[in-house]
């Protein structure tokens, strides 16, 4: 049955993913006057595929916001290199990265924890929006029911496969579907966190990390056959890492877009706001977007805070991210280089930046 709120909110915010919970926090304690929605779909069942790595970039940001990462977000191991690995090409190196191993989901709902108690969060996934004169009318799902809000101005902060941006502009150009599945640590001879290329069942990069008493296998695939290539290298990275992931306990899929062109990032128009990747704020050679939406979303709030009418807002959210937009930019020209095969190769044979854990040989040293 439906159930109609009367309320009318200054903003709904959809997506309470760091980028909506960040924007949420730092604009309800500016303008504590705004009446504030943010819609929360998230559950523990339905988690997006994530390494739930939090990287140098996002751990910086973390301090410029004061912020101390409570000891229950972290998981076991804490990983200092990551072996890349290309399948095809039979080469492997080590590099030495500065990751915190952590669980998305736990990592979500203490920056949901931080904001603050006068802001209105509802339970349930956005499942439409239309335009109703000056206002926006909201459909949510929640569990077997509906109902429907309204608001004077909407920010998008769901994600690859956003609602919003699929409404009122045109979606990210290129996405990749995003598959990873959980399989029990048994023991299994597995990297502990490895990067994988193979240009046999993809174009882009996957990943397996562990997770207390889990391993992750996850990658990124193109849309059309995507559960087939997915299969396809997992049984070929078995077959060349010489151990099985064995049964998978669960497994997990969304949209993940990889921004090519500068095009590509939409911060919005008029009373509609983009955040995170919605807004093409993610990484196109590591997929690495946690930074990048806590950043657009303390931007923006900082732009409803001094601007005095959507346009004004708008103006200062762009100019304020064109830093963001150029690095990102940047990203997609290192991808096209990682992701060719022919350039990959030359850099890993080459041994750049490379470390040689003690007692390890790399393929690329025995083939070489």
């Amino acid at each position: 049955m439906e159930q109609e709120n009367n309320s009318i909110y200054d903003i709904a915010v959809v997506g309470a993913g760091p980028a909506g919970t960040v924007f949420v926090k730092e604009l309800a304690q500016a303008r504590p006057d705004l009446k504030i929605l943010l819609i929360d779909g998230q559950s523990p069942d339905s988690a997006k595929p994530c390494g739930g790595l939090l990287a140098p970039d996002a751990q910086k940001l973390l301090a410029r916001f004061d912020l101390v990462l409570p000891k229950s977000v972290l998981e076991d191991p804490q990983i200092f290199a990551v072996e890349t690995i290309d399948v095809k090409q039979n080469l492997v190196r080590y590099y030495q990265r500065h990751y915190l191993n952590m669980d998305r989901y736990a990592f979500d709902q203490w920056l949901l924890s931080l904001v603050p108690s006068h802001v209105s969060v509802c339970k349930g996934r956005c499942n439409g929006i239309e335009k109703e004169g000056e206002l926006y009318r909201l459909l949510i799902r929640r569990g077997a029911s509906e109902a429907t809000v309204r608001s004077k101005a909407i920010v998008g902060a769901d994600g690859g496969g956003s609602a919003v941006r699929r409404t009122f502009f045109k979606p990210m150009r290129v996405q990749y579907v995003a598959i990873q599945q959980w399989f029990e640590n048994r023991g299994q001879r597995l990297p502990y966190y490895s990067c994988i290329f193979d240009a046999e069942t993809s174009e882009s990069c996957s990943w397996t990390i562990h997770k207390g008493s889990y391993v992750i296998f996850g990658g990124a695939f193109q849309k059309q056959g995507c559960r087939e290539a997915f299969e396809a290298q997992k049984a070929r990275l078995e077959a060349f890492l010489g151990n099985a992931f064995g049964d998978p306990v669960k497994t997990e899929a969304c949209l993940v877009s990889s921004p090519r062109a500068m095009a590509d990032f939409c911060t919005g128009e008029g009373s509609v706001f983009l955040l995170g990747e919605a807004a093409g704020w993610i990484s196109a050679s590591s997929f690495e977007g946690l930074s990048s939406a806590m950043y657009s979303g303390k931007v923006l709030a900082d732009a409803f805070a001094e601007g005095k009418s959507y346009p004004e807002i708008q103006k200062i959210y762009r100019s304020n991210t064109q830093a963001l937009r150029y690095k990102l930019r940047m990203k997609s020209v290192k991808r096209s280089l990682l992701c060719n095969p022919r350039i990959r190769g030359l850099i890993m044979k080459s041994g750049i930046r490379s470390i040689r854990p003690y007692g390890k040989k790399e393929k690329s040293d025995v083939e070489g």
